[in-house]
């Protein structure tokens, strides 16, 4: 691996995580009167940007506008924390693999389009003290699949772009993003199938399998 440096996702990556956002996403699109598919949800994990969103909902048959998405992802964001957060757990292996890549002198860097009062909710502090640099979607003007995310992990690393470093997602939003800040991605069949993640270097079924690739 290329410059020492293995840049993680969070939710879907570390965190067990993405059918609670996804449950608490249709619960608040369902009060306001909107049915969508989970799989769109999936597939569009971090990227729900206000212009993406519109844009997307609205190809659903969805009368979607700014203000109306505000309101549903402030109610996402409030059903997620009192409803869900206390069944989220990090994957099994994770704490286990992430300490053995930084004990072989690998820097890592966790970057999520979730803001940081979730993950100071969500992410016990024996895994975020293993990270060397933190970015979270509050931290950047432009989130996934913008590459601004992690070109500010890459800065924060020290590391220049397309330097060969690699980043580990479980979404097309976050390997689109990746790419474009010129990393080597790889994808974990957490949440989606590999048919949906082809557009990764590589893809995983285990966690376990990132200590190959060292």
């Amino acid at each position: 691996m290329n410059d020492r440096a293995l840049l993680l996702d969070m939710d879907g990556v570390v965190l067990d995580s993405m059918h609670y956002h996804v449950a608490a996403w249709m619960k608040a699109l369902a009060e306001k009167g909107f049915n969508v598919k989970k799989e769109l949800l999936y597939l569009y994990e971090g990227a729900l940007e206000p212009d993406v969103a519109v844009r997307l909902f609205s190809s659903q048959g969805c009368k979607m506008d700014r203000q109306r998405f505000h309101a549903i992802l402030k109610r996402q964001k409030e059903i997620f924390v009192t409803e869900y957060k206390g069944f989220v757990r990090p994957f099994p292996e994770i704490q286990d693999v992430i300490s053995t890549i930084k004990a072989n002198g690998v820097r890592l860097a966790l970057v999520t389009s979730s803001h940081k009062e979730i993950l100071d909710a969500v992410l016990p502090e024996k895994l975020v003290c293993l990270f060397d640099e933190v970015i979270t979607g509050d931290q950047v003007i432009r989130r996934k699949p913008h590459p601004d995310p992690y070109l500010q992990a890459l800065k924060a690393l020290a590391l220049d772009r397309g330097t060969g470093a690699t980043a580990v997602e479980n979404a097309p939003s976050g390997i689109k993003s990746a790419k474009a800040a010129g990393l080597k991605t790889i994808a974990i069949t957490t949440t989606l199938s590999p048919e949906r993640l082809k557009e990764a270097d590589v893809v995983i079924e285990h966690h376990r399998q990132l200590l190959d690739m060292i």
